[in-house]
């Protein structure tokens, strides 16, 4: 092959190839032309927002519930805590055949909720969340750590209180509300740390007062439709105005168990009494007057007690009842001018006090005659602790 014959077909090869690469250029500018740096000019367009105007019901009751949640929030602590459970371990022998236990302890780590209830540093919470802890803390809204110290506690209702070590550091207390006046279907806010997951706020009713779920010696809950889980428990019950309206607790019901919505709180009237008792004596002393009641069958009211729902079924000897004259059978109208229709009416008046205070008894005798006597509350024997 001679000299031009091999520099024809190299100049040939040379623009076949630039041809083909200048192709495959301009289809990957047709398949990818984002990548291609271009000039945008100044954008007018702005996320579309008119000025509010006129009421909003729905506005209005979230910055309700909103207010009423930062109210309470720097009030809210976690409080965690140290157990030691002893294990029982089956263990078997180097021939296998001779089986034995011991008994290893196994360290727990439990959370909970509290509220401050006093600046010096009070905490109120379940005494189930601390019972058989060794050691425990609190932590508060903002994160700091403290360490604590069981002040006392309350078996009946569950309540235990703690003292925090502040070093000085101010404790921002919640303010109680009348658990007395919270009305059925009115809106209740649970706060705690359900899950270990701290600061949650739950939102629901009062769906019932005065329930009786026998999980404790004494009940009078507010029952709730607000969702409270384990690690809630003593944390606190509000109301829309940022009150405390109960101590929620999370022991397990049947109900509870099967979620269909059901929780329970200490009324805020009596965990009041009950933390003010333990802060000032270390224990809780239940008042009595020394009788106990009984509720008549609606269809004897009218016939035979003029229309009373409620009787003295029994007087101990040596207690304000006797010491009083009062008799089996006499009819309660009222207690401290509230009418009462159940046992449970007056035991919720006398419990909301503590021993020394005084009660003023409404009676009707025979004849219709009516009787207001006035009895100094004793301790209740066997219920202290």
């Amino acid at each position: 092959m001679d000299r031009k014959r091999i520099i024809l077909i190299v100049f040939c090869s040379t623009m076949i190839l630039s041809a083909l690469v200048s192709t495959l250029n301009r289809r990957r500018e047709d398949v990818e032309p984002s990548l291609r740096r271009v000039d945008i000019p100044e954008s007018r367009f702005a996320p579309r927002q008119r000025p509010i105007s006129g009421t909003n019901a729905a506005r209005e009751y979230s910055d309700a519930i909103a207010d009423a949640v930062e109210k309470v929030m720097a009030s809210v602590v976690v409080i965690q805590t140290e157990k030691v459970q002893v294990k029982r371990q089956e263990m078997v022998d180097l021939f296998g055949f001779r089986k034995y236990y011991r008994y290893v302890p196994e360290e727990l780590m439990g959370e909970g909720s509290g509220v401050i209830i006093d600046e010096r540093g009070y905490v109120m919470t379940s005494w189930h969340v601390i019972e058989g802890a060794r050691d425990g803390a609190v932590v508060l809204n903002d994160g700091t750590k403290m360490s604590a110290e069981l002040v006392g506690f309350d078996k009946a209702t569950d309540l235990a209180v703690l003292k925090i070590k502040t070093g000085g550091v101010e404790c921002p207390a919640v303010e109680f509300g009348d658990s007395d006046s919270v009305r059925v279907g009115e809106v209740a806010i649970a706060i705690g740390s359900p899950f270990s997951l701290q600061s949650s706020v739950t939102v629901g009713h009062v769906s019932q007062k005065g329930r009786k779920v026998h999980i404790l010696p004494y009940e009078d809950f507010i029952q709730t439709d607000a969702a409270i889980n384990e690690g809630n428990s003593g944390g606190p019950l509000i109301n829309v105005d940022g009150r405390l309206i109960g101590i929620n607790t999370a022991k397990k019901t049947d109900d509870q168990q099967k979620s269909v919505g059901i929780a329970f709180s200490v009324p805020s009237n009596l965990a009041m009494v009950v933390a003010k008792n333990i802060i000032e004596k270390g224990v809780h002393e239940w008042p009595w007057i020394g009788a106990s009641f009984y509720n008549v069958d609606k269809s004897y009211q009218e016939d035979l007690f003029d229309g009373a729902g409620v009787i003295i079924s029994q007087v101990w000897n040596n207690s304000p009842a006797s010491r009083a004259g009062l008799q089996t059978g006499t009819a309660v109208l009222a207690v401290d001018g509230i009418p009462v229709k159940s046992e449970q009416d007056i035991e919720r008046i006398i419990y909301n006090k503590s021993v020394g205070d005084s009660v003023r008894f409404l009676f009707e005798l025979k004849e219709k005659e009516q009787l207001e006597i006035e009895l100094l509350l004793e301790e209740f024997p066997g219920m202290t602790g």
